[in-house]
């Protein structure tokens, strides 16, 4: 029997609800956007290495600008989403915490905007060629901004999990646990490996991409 999620469409409500897919849409594609243009960068901008490298780094440097504003639309984008999936799940346990959880994402997305992360490692290309050996103050809230939000993410993705068990859809509910656990693993092998950490935040941005949009696929076809 297949299930839907949301409460009964109103007068009020079904007008509301175009806006609501536009919401998840833009969600959806905080990832996918963060994660190109970060990849574009990091092929084509002079002593960026992504085995040594951190995709914040790109923010420092002649054409910073451009991760700058990468990091301030996924933010948007990602506060957005969660606005949407709050609709999306309105009269479900699921409608406070998730979007909840997800703006706190977002924001830390703008905060990492405003505070960049430190240079080293060889880049910006004419910057110092060994790791920085101590965070610099807005290097710290960079780093503590990243660490809150994908915490906050992972914690929403356990959220959404049980709503996906209570509707019956094990695959989503079996995933929303275990992506949470690679995430982690990610930060925490980030000492030894900058890949790590950057497979770990790729994870997290793709499967919000996938969660969002499957709440999306979801909508009753009057709200859609």
């Amino acid at each position: 029997m297949t299930q839907t999620i949301g409460t009964p469409v109103t007068a009020r409500s079904a007008s509301a609800w175009p806006t609501t897919r536009a919401l998840l849409a833009g969600g959806a594609a905080a990832g996918p956007l963060f994660l190109g243009i970060g990849a574009v960068q990091g092929l084509t901008r002079d002593g960026f290495d992504f085995t040594r490298n951190a995709i914040s780094q790109l923010s420092l440097g002649d054409l910073g600008w451009i991760q700058v504003t990468s990091f301030l639309l996924t933010g948007m984008l990602a506060v957005a989403g969660a606005a949407g999936i709050r609709r999306a799940l309105d009269g479900t346990p699921a409608s406070t915490w998730a979007p909840r959880l997800i703006s706190v994402f977002g924001i830390s997305f703008a905060l990492a905007a405003v505070f960049t992360a430190d240079s080293g490692a060889g880049f910006p290309a004419n910057g110092p060629q060994a790791p920085a050996g101590s965070l610099s103050w807005h290097g710290a809230i960079h780093m503590f901004s990243a660490m809150l939000g994908f915490f906050a993410l992972s914690a929403a993705f356990l959220v959404l999990a049980r709503h996906f068990a209570t509707h019956g859809q094990w695959g989503w509910a079996v995933s929303s646990r275990l992506v949470p656990l690679g995430i982690l693993a990610g930060f925490a092998g980030s000492s030894a490996a900058v890949l790590a950490f950057t497979a770990g935040a790729g994870l997290g941005l793709l499967w919000l991409t996938a969660v969002t949009a499957r709440l999306m696929t979801t909508l009753p076809a009057a709200q859609k």
